[in-house]
C-alpha cells in the first residue's frame, strides 16, 4: 500500500490505471451509484500477492448496472442477475459486477439473498476479513469490519462468529485452510476460534458435492507449501473427513525434495503422497487428474528405473516419481538419477515392428519388440539398432 497513506492502494497497480476497468467504472458512476473493487484483487494488492481476479461490487442494482453499461455503450450479460451479478464487457475483456447483498438464509451449501445499498451487509456476508475489503476507483481503501489489520498480518479470520460462518457454507472449512496456505502467516499459528468452529462442524462437510471439494483440495495443494495447513487439517479431523485413510506423513518431505529440484506445486503429485480411500471419485477428479495421480502413485513402487519412467510416462511425471520416491526414503535427488530422467525421455527405440517382420508376426512379433526394447533400456538407451538386431 501506499506508505502516505496507509488506506490507499498504490498508484501504479496495474488494474486501477487500466482504460477498460476505468470506462465500467465511469459509466456506474454516471448514474450516481458506487462502485468497488472487492475482494481477492485488493486483498492480493496489499499483501503484495500475484493479481487476482477483479470483482467489482456496487449499490445500483442489476437491471440498473445493465442499463448504465449499455448507455456507456458497453455489453451487459445478466450472467447471475438473480444472485445480482452482471457480467460487463469492455474492450473484449469480461468484469462481473456484483450488487451489495445481504443473506436471508443459508442451508451450509447455498444461500438466499436480498439486494442491499449498504456495503457493510456485503461485508458481513464474506468469509474471511481479509476478503472484505473494498478500493474505490481512486484506489482508497475502504474497510467495513476492520480487517485491514488482519490482511496486514496475514492473519486468516473468520468475519465476526465463525460457526456462523461455517454454517452458511461448510465449505469455508477447507478455504480456511486453503487461504492459511497461501496467504496465512503459519509461523503465527492458526485462529483458535476458527478451529473450534471447525472442529464442532465437520459433519458439515458430508453436505457438499465431491466437485466442491475436489475444487478446493487441489487449489490447497497448489500452495507453495500447504503442509503446516494440512496438517492442521488432519489435527481437526478435516482431513479424514474428506479424504478417508489420507496421511500428511511424508507432505512435507516431498516438498522440500521439491524444492531441491526447483520444482513448480503439483496438486497431483501431492495428493498421490497423501494417498487415501477413492481418491479419484470422493474429489471427483477429471480424467486427466486421476490418471495423472495414479501415475505418480503408481510410480512409487514401480521396479522401473528413473530413466525408463522418463522414456514412457515423459520427464515430468518421471521428475515427480522421483520426487516421491525421495521423500520416502529421506534421501535428497542425486545428479545422476536426473541425468537419466533427461536422457530417458529424449530417448526413441531404434526398432520398428516392420524391422521384425521378415522373421515374426502376430503375437511373437508383439513378444520380440518389448524384449528388445527392455534390452535397450537396461543400456541406458545406447544400444543402436545393429546391436539390437
Amino acid at each position: 500500500m501506499d506508505r502516505q497513506n496507509e488506506l490507499r492502494l498504490p498508484a501504479q497497480t496495474p488494474w486501477l490505471n487500466d482504460p477498460k476497468v476505468t470506462r465500467v467504472c465511469t459509466a456506474i458512476e454516471a448514474g450516481g451509484y458506487d462502485i468497488f473493487f472487492v475482494g481477492g484483487c485488493v486483498r492480493n494488492v496489499v499483501l503484495d500477492e500475484v493479481a487476482s481476479d477483479i470483482d467489482m461490487s456496487t449499490n445500483a442494482c442489476p437491471e440498473t448496472v445493465m442499463k448504465l453499461a449499455k448507455d456507456a455503450g458497453l455489453k451487459a450479460i445478466p450472467t447471475g442477475i438473480d444472485h445480482g451479478t452482471v457480467t460487463v464487457i469492455s474492450s473484449g475483456t469480461t468484469f462481473e459486477i456484483t450488487t451489495f447483498r445481504r443473506d436471508v438464509e443459508t442451508d451450509g451449501r447455498r444461500a438466499v439473498v436480498a439486494f442491499s445499498n449498504d456495503i457493510i451487509d456485503d461485508a458481513r456476508r464474506r468469509d474471511f476479513t481479509m476478503n472484505a475489503l473494498y478500493a474505490r476507483p481512486d484506489g482508497s481503501i475502504v474497510d467495513p469490519l476492520g480487517g485491514i489489520q488482519d490482511v496486514l498480518d496475514r492473519r486468516v479470520r473468520f468475519i465476526e462468529d465463525a460457526d456462523q460462518r461455517i454454517r452458511e457454507d461448510y465449505l469455508r472449512t477447507l478455504r480456511f485452510f486453503r487461504f492459511s496456505a497461501w496467504y496465512g502467516a503459519i509461523d503465527q499459528g492458526f485462529d483458535p476460534d476458527a478451529l473450534n468452529a471447525i472442529s464442532s462442524n465437520l459433519d458439515g462437510l458430508e453436505s457438499l458435492s465431491a466437485e466442491r471439494v475436489g475444487m478446493e483440495m487441489v487449489k490447497l495443494l497448489n500452495a507453495p507449501d500447504p503442509a503446516a495447513a494440512v496438517a492442521v487439517m488432519r489435527q481437526t479431523g478435516v482431513l479424514n473427513a474428506v479424504l478417508q485413510g489420507a496421511d500428511d506423513t511424508w507432505l512435507a518431505p516431498l516438498i522440500h525434495v521439491e524444492s531441491l529440484l526447483d520444482l513448480s506445486p503439483n496438486p497431483m503429485c501431492r495428493l498421490a503422497v497423501l494417498g487415501g480411500t477413492g481418491v479419484e471419485t470422493t474429489l471427483r477428479l477429471s480424467k486427466t487428474q486421476a490418471r495423472q495421480m495414479v501415475q505418480y502413485r503408481d510410480g512409487i513402487g514401480s521396479m522401473a528405473g528413473a530413466g525408463e519412467l522418463a522414456y514412457r510416462l515423459g520427464a515430468d511425471v518421471a521428475t515427480g516419481i522421483v520426487a516421491l520416491r525421495c521423500a520416502y526414503s529421506g534421501s535428497p535427488p542425486v545428479s545422476e538419477v536426473m541425468d537419466r530422467v533427461v536422457s530417458g525421455s529424449a530417448a526413441k527405440f531404434p526398432i520398428k515392428a516392420s524391422d521384425l517382420m521378415d522373421v515374426f508376426s502376430g503375437p511373437a512379433l508383439g513378444k520380440r519388440l518389448k524384449e528388445l526394447e527392455a534390452e535397450w533400456i537396461v543400456s541406458d538407451f545406447t544400444k543402436t539398432k545393429e546391436q539390437l538386431l
